[in-house]
């Protein structure tokens, strides 16, 4: 098509008015280096800039397509569209070698096949190269063969033997037609030269070779290695290979070395260009006899090309208010390989306000992704990057200047996302606790910000009576004396406002946390230490080493290391006969107890916390020594080596025992429904041990915490009476000090009867209020 002819109409074709194009500033945007169109903006026509040969821009590839792009501004818009190139049938056939030699013994067997050089036509389709045809003569006719990739090719059949003595020579005339119309054909002479005998040809290891060569091989790199052999002596055992009857693309992009055989490189391979080669390889003896074989080359792709990137227009100087998705340029990126690397990632090197969207294939434009400040970053740089999937990996960087326009929007920005302060407890009244900053990047009034405080989003106001600011620099005062075991931590919000006409804030949470001293004695729950006899505990003279005796549960009001409890015999009747174990106050005996020992034992336990500096308590109890009390309890631990039989004088025992228990259960249960009727709001249940001695100060009630209470392993003592019972235990149930919160547990608080508390009852919720400390499961 020759410059100036007529192509389309991009204005009908866009849907556009006549003249829109002229009013919006259309161009064209080519993807390659040279833009072989142009645009007439006022009637939307497209011509041809100049004349186009599609062998020149597509060579064998077919169809053959343009591709560009049409920009319109005021707004930015593109649009993409592809010219498709038709062949013509403007090229014939063409044989490089216009007189072939061709050397056959006169012994070749009849239907040899001897391929010829294809000619070559850079038209494509019907226009390419479609047929052979041979002038008439008395020996050979033509084939015409096909190759997986490249141009047809024909072979001579020999029809008649060849006789050297009858005609030493054959000449032949073969023409090459393609399928254009008109058809247009090229010719090559074949002179046949007729061999004396030499009756073995040589053969070849293979009919076939493969191989497969980067595409990024250098020159003389070995492709493949052909070998033939020959049966004949001498000099007709002499093999000579050779590329002969090949393309001129393969005799310029490979080598043979006569003597080995090797196939080596001999210029530059494109994957891009072409993919595979079908090599023939000749190997010729010294009597002139040959044979053929093929060498299939494939090419193997590798990442050699770096992705190309054109920007076709950029919106620059940029309002600093522009809303999200603003576009901001347009840009395409292609990349030419396509086995390797043809996946293409596009990301901005730097972290900047902005995103890449992609709009079609292979064409993106730049938008905003978040808001713009010029206070903050007046310009920036944009440093487009887009690599290629490799390996290896390659890529290309563009740069794109945007400069930003500027308004007025910028509010007080605190220094951190939120506070954490701290303050002891046991603090002085006005001590200062911290401060909050924040700046403006604003100049003048707009830059004075003021401080005030804001109630939480619960809209409790008493935080006002804690804290203070100072309005001018946003340092924060303790109001009053804090105390840990009333409030551990309470939050609120400061807000900063600048000066500026519209006045512009922002807030920030403040986090006040309570640290702990340790002003909160270890408190005894049980033995009770409450001025009454202590609390006498049975031992069985028959005990062995180790035995548990019972075990000093205590608590601490303290958190944290001020919480963690140990416990010491402070003083003893013999100390060499009973031990506390240092982390959950369990009483063992150290030995086996003699008869000698007095029956009264007296124990004093020192409970000290591991805060500094440490506070303690003491508890005081009496263990009494009985005369076979535990027998029953050491046959059921060990019946092999105790006795079974019962004590007469024990039943006696058993039956007072069983009738004062049953009154005194029911005493405590007239007891208990008269203390719930009267305290129905707090909903708590008392709890009694099933079975109490006579000489024991046991409590009514007591305490079995939840899953994370104080107490939260059961402390069970078995004992044994003569009713054949096993064992009797009694353990420390519910609350037996009414005064005391309750843990924050999160499971619930069952009684012995089955029913439960909820842990977010009533009563639960009013002692949790009162902020008494947790006693850690260790130190129980």
């Amino acid at each position: 098509m020759e410059s100036g002819s007529f192509v389309a109409n991009v204005a009908k074709d866009l849907g556009l008015e006549v003249g829109k194009l002229a009013a919006r500033g259309a161009r064209l945007v080519s993807e390659g280096n040279k833009l072989h169109f142009r645009l007439h903006r006022k009637t939307g026509d497209l011509f041809v800039k100049e004349k186009l040969d599609r062998e020149s821009l597509c060579g064998k590839a077919d169809p053959c397509v343009l591709h560009f792009e049409i920009v319109l501004v005021e707004p930015l818009q593109s649009f993409r569209a592809e010219v498709r190139v038709f062949d013509i049938n403007d090229n014939a056939p063409v044989f490089l070698n216009k007189e072939p030699l061709l050397k056959i013994p006169e012994s070749t067997p009849l239907g040899s096949r001897f391929p010829l050089q294809s000619a070559q036509d850079l038209d494509v389709g019907l226009n390419a190269l479609q047929n052979y045809s041979l002038s008439a003569n008395a020996y050979f006719h033509l084939h015409t063969r096909f190759r997986s990739h490249g141009p047809k090719y024909a072979e001579l059949v020999l029809d008649k033997p060849l006789d050297r003595e009858e005609q030493p020579e054959v000449n032949l005339t073969i023409t090459a037609v393609d399928g254009g119309s008109p058809p247009k054909s090229g010719t090559a002479h074949i002179r046949v030269e007729v061999l004396d005998v030499n009756d073995h040809v040589p053969q070849f290891s293979r009919l076939v070779y493969r191989a497969q060569v980067p595409e990024d091989s250098a020159n003389s790199s070995l492709v493949a290695a052909v070998t033939a052999t020959d049966l004949d002596e001498g000099s007709n055992k002499e093999i000579t290979y050779s590329l002969a009857q090949n393309p001129e693309t393969i005799l310029q992009t490979f080598q043979i070395d006569s003597q080995t055989g090797e196939v080596r490189l001999r210029g530059p391979l494109d994957f891009e260009t072409t993919e595979t080669y079908d090599i023939d390889v000749q190997a010729t003896d010294g009597g002139g006899l040959s044979a053929h074989s093929k060498v299939l080359v494939e090419v193997v792709d590798v990442n050699d090309n770096p992705p190309e990137v054109t920007v076709s227009s950029v919106s620059s100087p940029l309002p600093e208010d522009s809303p999200r998705q603003t576009v901001v340029a347009l840009f395409s990126i292609r990349d030419r390989d396509i086995r390797v690397g043809g996946r293409i990632t596009c990301f901005l090197k730097e972290d900047v306000p902005f995103a890449i969207k992609p709009t079609f294939r292979n064409s993106y434009s730049l938008v905003t992704d978040r808001g713009l400040d010029r206070e903050e970053i007046s310009g920036y740089n944009i440093t487009l990057v887009a690599v290629d999937t490799g390996p290896p990996n390659l890529s290309t960087e563009t740069l794109i200047e945007v400069l930003i326009s500027d308004i007025n929007d910028n509010p007080p920005i605190f220094q951190k996302d939120s506070y954490i302060l701290t303050v002891r407890e046991n603090n002085s009244p006005a001590v200062f606790i911290g401060k909050v900053h924040a700046e403006d990047l604003d100049l003048g009034e707009n830059a004075q910000v003021t401080y005030s405080l804001l109630p939480p989003e619960s809209g409790d106001l008493s935080v006002f009576a804690y804290i203070s600011i100072n309005s001018d620099n946003g340092k924060l005062y303790a109001l009053r004396t804090m105390d840990y075991e009333a409030i551990q931590n309470f939050q609120f919000m400061v807000k900063a406002t600048d000066g500026g006409f519209l006045s512009l804030s922002s807030q920030v949470t403040v986090r006040v946390v309570v640290l702990d001293d340790n002003d909160n004695r270890p408190m005894i729950l049980y033995p009770l230490q409450n001025g009454t006899l202590p609390c006498n505990d049975l031992v069985p003279r028959s005990a062995e080493a180790g035995y548990l005796v019972t075990k000093v549960v205590a608590v601490d009001g303290d958190s944290g290391q001020n919480s963690w409890l140990s416990y010491h015999l402070l003083k003893a009747t013999d100390p060499g006969l009973f031990s506390v174990q240092q982390q959950n106050g369990e009483i063992h005996t150290l030995r086996q107890i003699s008869e000698r020992d007095p029956r009264m034992q007296r124990l004093t336990i020192l409970v000290q916390d591991h805060g500094q500096p440490a506070l303690s308590t003491t508890a005081s109890l009496n263990i009494l020594l009985v005369d076979g009390f535990s027998e029953p309890y050491l046959q059921f631990r060990d019946p092999a080596k105790h006795p079974t039989g019962v004590n007469p004088s024990t039943k006696y025992l058993v039956i007072s025992l069983a009738v004062l228990s049953f009154l005194f259960l029911l005493s405590v249960m007239v007891i208990f429904i008269i203390h719930v009727c009267q305290k129905i709001k707090y909903r708590e249940k008392f709890t009694v041990q099933e079975h109490f001695y006579d000489d024991c100060n046991f409590p009514n009630d007591m305490v079995q915490g939840g899953a994370n209470g104080p107490l939260s392993q059961p402390c069970p003592y078995e004992l044994c009476s003569a009713t054949g019972t096993s064992s009797s235990e009694f353990r420390f149930l519910k609350r037996f000090m009414p005064n005391f919160p309750f843990p924050h547990g999160t499971g619930e608080v069952k009684t012995e009867a089955g029913s439960s508390l909820p842990p977010d009852s009533d009563s639960n919720r009013s002692r949790e209020s009162e902020g008494h400390a947790r006693v850690p499961d260790d130190y129980m």
